[in-house]
């Protein structure tokens, strides 16, 4: 909730608003006023909305759920920026004391082909879970989990993963990308599990499947500009991508042996 010592400022809204996928779509401008500089971006869009329900016109639709930056749900494009102009910040983190007073802000939702737009700025980004089931599951005891020391994982393995881990899938890294690439987010998904000692058994596997999902899903290729990794609100590396390639280039090669020896 906004402070009572909080400035206030007036911004312009051009936002945009589509009913489907199979309908065109248009910027619809909006004028704020009096918005708290407290508020983050996603209270600003409901006080916007609260206005619209109010004359009986159709709410923006969004993306969020936790809003505490770290679900991955929301997210959309400011300016051209997605998640907005503040770095490592997810939209739903990000406050209106990052705009100034009287600024025109353009909101339109993830444009890739991969992510059909569902309505306004939501868009469908299922492309990602399918992704992510393709990879399956790891081959591992059940039970109480092992003691952490038990694990033979180097420090330098465990950070590393730890930060390949911290990937939400918001989407902005393909976005941002001019090819609508998925390479960041897949490669870190793969690099999480190649990492440590229970995504070994289908670790080859793994990455030929996801990769495979990927490319059926249509993104784009990867062309290394580094977009991505500018506009991860969590600053996924792109070592990631070169790790992907690496694990995907070792098990084609086994394959390639594998085929070989049987005589193929």
């Amino acid at each position: 909730m906004a402070g009572s010592n909080s400035k206030k400022i007036n911004i312009t809204l051009k936002v945009w608003r589509q009913k489907s996928a199979k309908e065109a779509g248009q910027f619809m401008t909006y004028e704020m006023k009096e918005v708290s500089t407290d508020a983050s971006f996603l209270e600003a869009l409901d006080q916007l909305n609260e206005k619209l329900i109010t004359k009986g016109e159709d709410p923006v639709t969004f993306d969020h759920d936790c809003r505490e930056g770290i679900c991955g749900t929301c997210g959309f494009m400011i300016n051209g920026n997605a998640h907005g102009p503040q770095k490592s910040t997810t939209v739903c983190q990000l406050h209106m004391r990052t705009f100034s007073d009287g600024e025109t802000l353009t909101i339109e939702p993830w444009r890739a082909q991969a992510f059909p737009v569902i309505k306004d700025l939501m868009v469908d980004r299922s492309a990602f879970d399918r992704i992510i089931s393709s990879g399956g599951f790891v081959s591992v005891d059940t039970g109480n989990a092992q003691d952490a020391n038990c694990l033979p994982v180097s420090k330098p393995e465990a950070d590393a993963a730890f930060e390949s881990a911290a990937c939400i899938g918001c989407g902005a890294c393909v976005a941002s990308c001019k090819n609508a690439s998925a390479m960041l987010f897949v490669s870190a998904k793969v690099s999480h599990l190649a990492l440590l000692p229970q995504g070994q058994v289908e670790r080859n596997e793994r990455v030929d499947r996801m990769v495979a999902q990927m490319d059926e899903e249509g993104f784009g290729a990867c062309s290394t500009t580094g977009a991505c990794t500018a506009a991860c609100p969590k600053d996924i590396s792109l070592s990631n991508i070169a790790k992907l390639n690496r694990e995907l280039l070792f098990s084609t090669l086994l394959r390639r042996e594998a085929a070989e020896g049987d005589g193929v």
